[in-house]
């Protein structure tokens, strides 16, 4: 059956891979990897940190075209050549259909990001302002957590793949709520997402498909069975308890 999401799959050619013993393939993540089912909405990756989710992550947006450190695919910058090999070896299973926009956002570069998009536009152009896509104010100008929903908001304009990796970055937990919403509208208007995230506010974007990262590979689980849901659920539900627990065990 032919798909028409953009990405249906993803799947490591592991015949391939030079040696499982160097990264990114010797992450539990990686070496366990075969083929990935994409959500035709919203996928996610999440994990404790350096489970490498956003190695994962980084080689699908760089295997689809994506510059390395996030922007459109006409970006074509580079700050510091920091990416692995990854999106060498991995297979993206393309539909039939191609989204008209598409845009990679990595939380730890997007200020590189912005301050490409003020060097292009100081260049004499014919074409109108980069940056006027993405807020009346300079991205530099605002907050991180301003300048994220800037670029969901104005830039992100619908039936287009968009890789994000960790976007609450910066954000409190109302502005998480606002991106969830506004992930909502574009995809009612036909776009596809694959997020690494932490955050128990975005995750919970109803239907997704939730892959957890862990030292047994990559496995599919439920919102609620997420370690991120469990333990922001028992911390806030008993908090004076589990602080009383967490200062005991930094106490001398």
């Amino acid at each position: 059956m032919i798909s028409e999401q953009f990405i249906s799959s993803v799947t490591l050619e592991r015949d391939k891979v030079p040696s499982w013993k160097e990264f990114p393939f010797s992450l539990n993540a990686v070496c366990h990897l075969d083929t990935l089912n994409l959500h035709k909405d919203v996928t996610f990756f999440v994990g404790e940190n350096g489970s490498g989710k956003s190695t994962l992550l980084e080689g699908i947006a760089v295997a689809w075209g994506f510059n390395p450190e996030g922007g459109s695919r006409h970006f074509q910058f580079e700050t510091r050549a920091s990416h692995s090999d990854l999106h060498r070896y991995l297979r993206l299973s393309k539909g039939i259909k191609r989204p008209r926009d598409g845009y990679f956002l990595r939380a730890e570069s997007f200020f590189n990001v912005a301050t490409q998009i003020e060097k292009i536009d100081e260049e004499p152009a014919s074409a109108p302002r980069i940056s006027g896509a993405y807020s009346n104010r300079a991205l530099h100008e605002q907050s991180h957590g301003e300048s994220f929903l800037a670029l969901l908001t104005n830039r992100f304009f619908g039936n287009g793949l968009y890789i994000l990796d960790e976007p609450e970055a910066a954000l409190s937990p109302s502005r998480q709520m606002a991106v969830l919403s506004r992930i909502h509208d574009l995809v009612q208007d036909g776009s596809q997402f694959i997020i690494a995230t932490h955050s128990p506010i975005i995750m919970a974007y109803p239907n997704a498909t939730i892959y957890q990262l862990s030292d047994e590979g990559i496995n599919a689980v439920d919102y609620s069975d997420t370690e991120h849901f469990i333990i922001s659920k028992n911390f806030l539900n008993n908090h004076h308890k589990m602080l009383d627990v967490l200062m005991k065990q930094s106490s001398p």
